[in-house]
């Protein structure tokens, strides 16, 4: 079938893509600066809180993986639109119930925004890797970048309703609207490019499937595992580990997490530059390396300023990890969707394992010590980075 009438992605599509990851990293960003209230409301102790944190977890992992069986059948748009709605949901859900010690509720609600999250974060980075393919131009690390300055923006607003010690409720609320408002934009605006490479033969899928895992991918989805984890890690307990290992304030908390994310979204948005001059490979083991000397300073920081100079670091360095994979996976004229799912899922498992393994080893360890394991997942990303180095080159004539 000729799709002529279509070839190129417009603008608002763009846009409606940016969008929905604005808004996921927004409403992460919210939860994760009242993480140290809710557990307040809750009265949970670190391990209790590990376990809250596994719903989010355990739904990103299961939306993933249905999202990875559908995204060839159905396309992107249903995956996106159903990943941009049931955040909203959950995030209504937690901001009600933990404020009612509904630790059940609060999980469900977690639930939602993970299983919503990992939906969407397939249809996403499907949609961006084949708009990288058609008009040969750098949107995944965008995408990234838009996830970043969604949770500076929500961790901003975070800080504040933190220091003005706005009831949970009142924030969360407020934060599902802002997030109902960018879902309600995508919605109206999403238009997948056309899959032409898909064939319609049946007995080609078993040969296909068979040859898309290569080592070559199952290394870049170990560096994809190993950003997210160090990625997750970050999201999950900076606040906490600043109450708890430094006493410190949970305003300083939210602050140190929102620097992080800054970090990251400078490291995103200036990251094509360097790709362009120094080639995806190069970048990703500087990345990894800065990243784990980030991490190994918030484990041997003395005082609450040294951890967050040390986090700015880590945000920095591990900025640009996962989008170069998922760009190193989706280069491939007729797999990349799939490739992109199989990366996708690694960064996922991360998140699924991350916070709770975390959690039960900071009972006992502490949060410092904790973090040498995704110190120690960077420095494997080091040593491998080398396999996503394989980097189109983009013809000009498409245009």
């Amino acid at each position: 079938m000729s799709t002529a009438t279509a070839p190129t992605p417009t603008r608002l599509h763009r846009l409606a893509l940016f969008a929905v990851s604005t808004m996921t990293g927004f409403g992460i960003a919210s939860w994760v600066t009242r993480t140290p209230a809710v557990r307040s409301d809750l009265g949970a102790s670190i391990e209790a809180m590990g376990i809250v944190l596994f719903g989010l977890s355990i739904g990103s992992m299961i939306g993933i993986l249905g999202a990875g069986a559908l995204v060839r059948r159905l396309g992107t748009r249903p995956l996106v639109l159903v990943g941009a709605a049931l955040p909203v949901l959950g995030m209504l859900l937690v901001g009600v119930l933990a404020p009612a010690q509904f630790a059940v509720g609060v999980w469900g609600g977690l639930f939602l925004i993970g299983f919503g999250a990992g939906v969407a974060e397939i249809g996403l980075n499907v949609e961006a890797a084949a708009q990288e393919r058609a008009t040969g131009r750098p949107v995944v690390p965008m995408l990234h970048a838009c996830f970043s300055l969604g949770t500076v923006a929500g961790g901003v607003v975070g800080i504040a309703m933190t220091a003005a010690q706005t009831p949970v409720v009142v924030h969360l609320t407020i934060a599902t609207a802002v997030m109902a408002a960018l879902a309600v934009f995508a919605a109206t605006n999403l238009r997948p490019l056309p899959r032409a490479e898909v064939p319609a033969a049946d007995d080609t899928r078993p040969v296909r499937r068979r040859g898309v895992v290569t080592v070559q991918l199952l290394l870049i989805a170990v560096i994809t595992l190993a950003m997210a984890f160090a990625e997750g890690s970050a999201s999950d307990w900076l606040p906490l580990l600043m109450t708890n290992e430094h006493d410190a304030p949970e305003v300083l908390g939210s602050l140190v997490f929102t620097g992080f994310a800054l970090a990251m979204f400078i490291g995103r948005s200036a990251g094509t530059p360097l790709v362009t001059r120094f080639g995806r490979g190069t970048v990703i083991r500087v990345c990894a390396t800065v990243g784990a000397i980030g991490v190994l300073g918030v484990v041997l920081a003395p005082n609450p300023l040294i951890t967050a100079i040390a986090a700015v670091v880590w945000g920095l360095g591990i900025a640009l990890g996962f989008p170069l994979a998922v760009s190193a996976a989706g280069d491939h004229p007729a797999d990349g969707d799939r490739r992109v799912s199989v990366v996708a899922a690694a960064g996922y498992i991360a998140f699924l394992v991350g916070p709770p393994a975390l959690g039960f080893l900071g009972e006992h360890l502490g949060l410092q010590l904790t973090m040498l394991v995704p110190a120690a997942l960077l420095v494997i990303a080091v040593v491998i980075a080398p396999a996503a180095g394989v980097q189109r080159t983009v013809a000009r004539s498409a245009g």
